[in-house]
């Protein structure tokens, strides 16, 4: 069986890139564009760790986690924020958020998965 992922990235570009490397990997990938399907999609699917942009057009990443954190069912689920657009203090704040880590954009092509795979408990 292979391991769920939630993706979520609000540019397309990035999204694809991203559930491409998953998929090779062999991960089983489900992808949302806003932090309002995500939110649905998690719920959903379950998966065993979310990939999560901080900048959405809907609300924040860091919201997101935070509600995710708030219901019984998500609260131990790894959450690995993917962004650019980050000031070492925003990257304090979010790995203040339990059982989160933080990978830097552009990502690393050739390792993305494998850093992706070491936050999955």
């Amino acid at each position: 069986m292979k391991t769920k992922i939630v993706l979520v990235d609000d540019n397309v570009n990035n999204l694809l890139l991203e559930e491409d490397l998953l998929l090779m990997a062999d991960f089983e990938v489900f992808t949302a564009i806003n932090a309002t399907d995500a939110l649905m999609l998690i719920k959903k699917v379950k998966p065993k760790i979310i990939i999560l942009d901080v900048q959405l057009p809907d609300m924040s990443g860091r919201e997101l986690a935070k509600i995710l954190r708030e219901d019984k069912e998500t609260t131990n689920t790894p959450i690995v924020f993917v962004t650019a657009s980050v000031l070492q203090s925003e990257v304090d704040q979010l790995l203040c958020i339990d059982n989160s880590a933080f990978i830097s954009k552009p990502i690393n092509t050739r390792t993305f998965a494998k850093e992706v795979r070491q936050y999955i408990k």
